[in-house]
């Protein structure tokens, strides 16, 4: 364990639109804000090639550029930027503990905003890492690449209230949707899976699961294998969109913060403030409802307007 022990005003854990944005405001704000950029810098956003639905934009931009933009916004403002990820936290006492990169750092702060996101899951395959790496049409996320796929087919992965959601949106934009359902139900509630039933262009496909994403550059269709009588077929598709569920990144916040049942961290309702005084979360560590990078800028903005009335209340500036 390192024996330094530095102490900043604001902590922020974790980058992306929610960390960066943060950043911004605490920076104006005078809260001289250090911020860790985690495992992922710049979060979900730069495994997407395209962002089109972000507001100032006009001609769209790519994901990874954006969360450059946004870097460089906090840092023109005197966010100090730094790479690592935190380990281990203590929220016992009134000054919150942190421990970084195993150890080798350890921190004290007067206030901490969690922006540590949440890590959609995929099905492991080969190619649809590939194509999902490359911009070739794979998507865990139909609400922000949907659009690129209008009258066109397409196929989707799950069977959850989410998976169903977004199969509906699609089908609103693509001539057919294919539903690959791992089982012969669905995990969703009735209602959804009703919604699903009575779209006539979404067709599902009970007891499927994926082989391989077929295409070099481009997503030109699926082979699939009928687990119950092993036989295998291709599905033409142009994109593929896997909605089997998120990881919140939070596990290293669970002995001290409230989770919901999937991990994702409560706040109180109109709020950033989680149980633990001082301790403030915004983005998709905390929502899994919406999980847009605009939604996520906005709950960064409102840690920090949290954390800087906390700080005004508590005598330190």
């Amino acid at each position: 364990m390192s024996e330094e022990i530095e102490h900043v005003k604001c902590l922020i854990i974790g980058s992306g639109p929610a960390g960066y944005t943060a950043a911004i405001y605490a920076a104006r704000a005078d809260m001289k804000p250090v911020l860790y950029q985690g495992m992922q810098p710049g979060g979900q956003l730069t495994e997407t090639t395209e962002v089109d639905n972000y507001p100032g934009y006009p001609e769209g931009i790519d994901g990874p550029q954006m969360m450059i933009d946004f870097q460089k916004q906090a840092e023109r403002f005197d966010t100090d930027v730094r790479s690592g990820w935190v380990t281990k936290v203590d929220f016992s006492g009134s000054v919150h503990k942190v421990e970084l990169d195993n150890g080798k750092k350890n921190m004290t702060a007067d206030s901490i905003i969690i922006s540590t996101g949440a890590s959609a899951k995929w099905l492991g395959l080969e190619s649809e890492i590939r194509l999902r790496d490359m911009g070739g049409g794979v998507s865990a996320c139909a609400v922000c690449d949907g659009f690129f796929y209008k009258d066109q087919e397409v196929c989707i992965v799950g069977a959850g209230d989410s998976a169903c959601e977004e199969a509906s949106y699609l089908a609103k934009l693509c001539t057919k949707v294919h539903m690959l359902v791992r089982k012969d139900v669905f995990r969703a509630s009735k209602a959804m899976v009703h919604r699903v039933e009575g779209m006539e262009n979404i067709e599902i496909h009970y007891n499927t699961e994926t082989l391989e994403v077929l295409g070099d550059t481009g997503v030109e269709g699926a082979k699939v294998k009928n687990n119950i009588t092993g036989e295998e077929s291709t599905i033409p598709c142009t994109g593929f969109f896997v909605a089997i569920g998120h990881t919140p990144n939070t596990k290293v916040f669970a002995d001290y913060l409230d989770l919901n049942p999937q991990g994702y961290i409560n706040v109180i309702p109109g709020t950033s403030k989680t149980t633990i005084a001082g301790v403030f979360v915004g983005g998709d560590a905390a929502d899994h409802v919406y999980r847009q990078a605009v939604t996520a800028a906005g709950t960064g903005c409102m840690a920090a307007l949290d954390a800087e009335r906390y700080l005004a209340a508590k005598g330190i500036h």
